[in-house]
């Protein structure tokens, strides 16, 4: 089976790099500098679960696909999403599988939007990466899962046929599917505890211990109640288990735990604030028959800050020289 996998980043980086050593069919799309790094440099994985170097990973440059795969990888940022989309249209047939990595929701409908529905798979992944100024990928602990399975729930043959490639490849992969809760009930778990986690932190522009510290523990836990209650509302609700975790996380006193927007946010980087919690409250259940703004959402005013991050961001861009 021949893998593409869309950039060569903390993500993309990390999973084809263990695919690779495993001895898969892999090819890396990426802009020109970072086939130019990776030509330099190779791709380094540093892991606790071992590291990986490859001193020249196949790579297709942006713009230069000449031929389809069996299966995409998809783990670009929501806001790179309609570039990636384009760029990968070459490389997509009626048989190709698409498997997007991003959080939220909202990228199913832009990818079924440009491609047929049924190339579209559910997956999501758990894993704490960054890439350093090197350009190796770092890995901070021993997560490495990637869940992927067909929307619909069924354990199709296509499905199995690309579990038979990522498993036993060096992380955690595993195939989704009912009668377990299927894919789209996992993407709906994790994306309402980043959206909680990414919401809280860069609301308080700080750790979970610190706005513990300060009191913000209640906050934390009204937006959780939040955005759990979106999901049940929209037929995902979560189990105990997911809850309970998220409970305790964004409540643990001295946790130095904070969402990984805030750290874009801290460096003055673009945020996935519109695609994980503009999304999310705008699915919320109607207050008094109607979908109006709650002026007790805290889920509004986190999205809220983070749209004027947003806009005085671009309006500090703009005006720079």
């Amino acid at each position: 089976m021949r893998i593409l996998i869309v950039g060569a980043g903390a993500i993309g980086g990390y999973f084809g790099a263990r695919l690779l050593e495993a001895g898969r069919d892999v090819t890396f799309l990426v802009r020109p500098s970072r086939a130019a790094a990776l030509a330099q440099h190779g791709l380094i994985v540093r892991s606790p679960r071992g590291d990986v170097n490859l001193s020249h990973p196949p790579c297709v440059v942006t713009g230069q696909l000449k031929t389809t795969f069996d299966a995409i990888l998809l783990s670009c940022k929501a806001y790179d999403l309609p570039d990636a989309i384009e760029a990968i249209a070459p490389a997509v047939s009626a048989q190709t599988m698409i498997v997007p990595l991003l959080n939220g929701m909202q990228h199913l409908d832009a990818l079924a939007a440009r491609f047929d529905k049924a190339n579209l798979l559910g997956g999501l992944c758990f894993i704490s990466v960054d890439r350093d100024e090197q350009g190796a990928v770092i890995h901070y602990n021993n997560t490495d899962t990637l869940m992927f399975g067909e929307l619909d729930g069924s354990a199709s043959e296509r499905a199995q046929q690309l579990a038979a490639v990522l498993m036993d490849a060096g992380f955690d992969a595993r195939l989704s599917a009912s009668p377990n809760p299927n894919i789209l009930h996992e993407m709906w778990e994790k994306w309402v505890f980043i959206a909680a986690a990414a919401g809280m932190t860069c609301l308080m522009r700080s750790a979970v211990g610190d706005y513990v510290a300060a009191g913000g523990a209640e906050l934390a836990q009204r937006l959780i109640d939040e955005c759990y209650a979106i999901a049940a509302h929209n037929g995902h609700p979560a189990r105990e288990p997911a809850v309970t975790r998220a409970q305790k996380m964004l409540a643990a006193e001295g946790s130095p735990f904070m969402a990984s927007m805030l750290r874009d946010v801290e460096r003055g980087a673009p945020t996935e604030a519109e695609h994980l919690l503009g999304d999310l409250w705008r699915r919320r259940p109607p207050q008094n028959g109607a979908t109006m703004i709650d002026e007790r959402s805290v889920l509004y005013l986190a999205y809220t800050h983070l749209k004027a991050y947003e806009a005085r961001r671009l309006r500090i861009k703009h005006a720079a020289p």
